[in-house]
């Protein structure tokens, strides 16, 4: 809802003549809490009744955390912009600790994230992993009454929603790499509606965007879903557009790393593709096999 209030401010801004309503929703994916999101089907649950509502008319446009928008949009659907993105790292936050390294062996950490706990179980075998979900406050909540030592959330959300003070520490990329569109928001529309991709023009934060592209291009072409650990991120540096990615199993025992970097006239979706293909050849193409087994 931050995130579609935010929309709707900036909107207004670009068209003062035209009333600007927000059509709150909620999807299966905020509604099936019991489950991790691999397991009742992914991040696509939390943008089908979006576009939904989209096709019927009844909302002209959708807003979405880049991260859980699918990597193929269904038929008749676009991405009109990304705007500038927030903050993309991850955040552990505790009320005991302020780094991963002082978790005694045993600690329970939690994450509803398959690419966080690979990358943790990678770093920190001695700790436990647990499922976590629900919103941020949800979650903040089963913190404070003990049940994990630490969790691990975006930090984005924790910014937009004014809570960056229970950040006990910024996770470098280099440690805990993001998720692909991790921290940008974007503006889903039907592809028909040409007045309304223009419009959302005005929006988009084109480095923003050339990363994410880059990034979802990545996943993409490794098949990347809830059912993957994967990470993708990308910078754009000295005129370079730089890309790191991962594809490690669930226990992090295998983990591949690779990164590529190109020119900025190069189309982003080319070095996510030529990425992923290094991966692969590095030994991803082993653990995508397994996992789809």
């Amino acid at each position: 809802m931050w995130q579609a209030h935010h929309v709707q401010h900036r909107l207004q801004k670009l068209c003062p003549r035209t009333e600007i309503t927000v059509l709150g929703m909620t999807t299966q994916g905020d509604q099936v809490l019991d489950k991790t999101l691999n397991k009742i089907g992914g991040k696509g649950l939390f943008v089908k009744e979006l576009e939904e509502a989209l096709a019927a008319g009844r909302a002209d446009i959708a807003v979405h955390s880049m991260k859980d928008v699918p990597m193929e949009l269904p038929p008749g659907f676009a991405i009109a912009a990304i705007l500038e993105r927030e903050d993309p790292r991850d955040a552990l936050v505790s009320n005991q600790y302020k780094d991963l390294a002082q978790l005694p062996a045993g600690s329970v950490i939690g994450t509803s994230s398959l690419r966080r706990e690979s990358q943790l179980r990678a770093r920190f075998p001695q700790l436990k992993i647990q499922p976590l979900r629900g919103n941020v406050q949800t979650r903040l909540r089963k913190l404070d009454e003990g049940q994990y030592a630490a969790i691990i959330l975006a930090a984005a959300g924790l910014k937009r929603l004014g809570l960056a003070d229970r950040i006990a520490l910024l996770i470098t990329p280099e440690q805990s790499l993001p998720a692909p569109g991790q921290g940008a928001v974007g503006i889903e529309c039907r592809a028909d509606r040409t007045d309304l991709i223009g419009l959302m023009a005005s929006l988009d934060h084109a480095p923003t965007a050339t990363c994410v592209r880059a990034e979802r291009a990545l996943s993409r072409a490794l098949s990347g879903n809830c059912n993957v650990p994967l990470g993708g991120y990308a910078l754009l540096d000295d005129n370079k557009l730089w890309l790191r990615g991962f594809v490690a199993s669930q226990d992090g025992a295998q983990f591949i790393y690779s990164e590529a970097t190109a020119a900025t006239s190069v189309v982003p979706e080319q070095l996510g593709a030529e990425l992923a293909a290094q991966l692969r050849a590095r030994g991803a193409a082993e653990i995508l096999a397994a996992l789809a087994a």
